[in-house]
């Protein structure tokens, strides 16, 4: 404040000049003092940095305790282990080892047999399936695989990629259509093990022709014609078969987009269940 600043003139005789400079750097060095006191009762976590005759105040408590403790987790973000951001992950201990660590979550259902196809099929997706059910397979052929279907479609060829490994390998592969299964999703969900074809009841099931997007000189674009037609009679027939419709009813039913709900699926022949809850287990629907 003004008032205390309220320097003697120095124009005085030397000792009385001397006398004055001592009493203003007294006055000073309180001000500090007292400024410093007032900073660290403010915060609780910054100390007082105005020395006292060659003396540091001393710490809060609570930073004291901290500062002894080194298991009490500081807000630096490299001391905190949390779960990272981006695919949901799930801790897991690896057999063996005698701590757990941060896995994808789909990784860890795969130790339980479970496969997710939630995106479109291409030939990345296609691999990552075959690859682990071929594991799986290996692994133990008693247990059966338990392949989770919510998916637009995608490639014919990599759709049936994954279709020749489901028969190839020796368990068997339930299937479960839960939210979408278009396009070669349907065929995949109809081609699990018999009597393991299964939807919830939201789901839908969407069933159509192969569509084609040849591009080049004529005769080029024949031979993708003859092709995508070898493949739709493919397709055609392996239907009929999973399904036990005949191969006409299943040219005029894939003319054009046939949306299904999971029960018309059932009468189709597509699944061969619905899962369904009880009502009167359902915590959701009863009361």
């Amino acid at each position: 404040s003004s008032s205390v600043f309220k320097f003697i003139p120095l124009n005085l005789h030397l000792k009385q000049q001397k006398t004055v400079m001592m009493m203003n750097k007294s006055i000073l060095s309180s001000f500090l003092i007292a400024v410093g006191f007032s900073i660290s009762s403010c915060s609780a976590y910054a100390p007082s940095f105005v020395p006292r005759h060659d003396v540091v105040s001393p710490m809060p408590k609570s930073v004291r305790a901290l500062a002894k403790n080194p298991s009490i987790k500081t807000g630096h973000r490299n001391d905190i282990k949390m779960m990272p951001i981006g695919v949901p992950k799930v801790a897991y201990r690896v057999p063996g080892s005698q701590g757990a660590d941060w896995v994808d979550i789909y990784n860890r259902l795969y130790r339980e047999r479970i496969i997710f196809i939630g995106s479109e099929i291409d030939d990345e997706l296609a691999n990552q399936v075959i690859g682990v059910m071929l594991y799986l397979d290996s692994e133990d052929q008693d247990k059966p695989i338990y392949l989770y279907i919510n998916c637009p479609g995608g490639s014919v060829i990599s759709g049936l990629a994954i279709y020749d490994a489901m028969q190839h390998i020796k368990s068997e592969v339930v299937t479960i259509n839960l939210g979408l299964a278009a396009s070669m999703a349907s065929f995949i969900l109809a081609a699990g093990s018999k009597g393991k074809r299964l939807a919830l009841p939201s789901s839908r099931i969407m069933i159509h022709q192969p569509m084609g997007g040849a591009q080049g000189q004529a005769e080029d674009i024949k031979v993708e014609a003859k092709q995508i037609m070898r493949i739709r009679d493919n397709l055609v027939k392996m239907y009929s078969m999973m399904t036990g419709q005949t191969q006409e009813q299943i040219i005029k039913d894939l003319d054009r987009d046939n949306f299904l709900s999971a029960y018309e699926a059932v009468e189709y022949g597509l699944i061969d269940r619905v899962l369904e809850t009880a009502q009167d287990q359902d915590t959701q629907m009863s009361g």
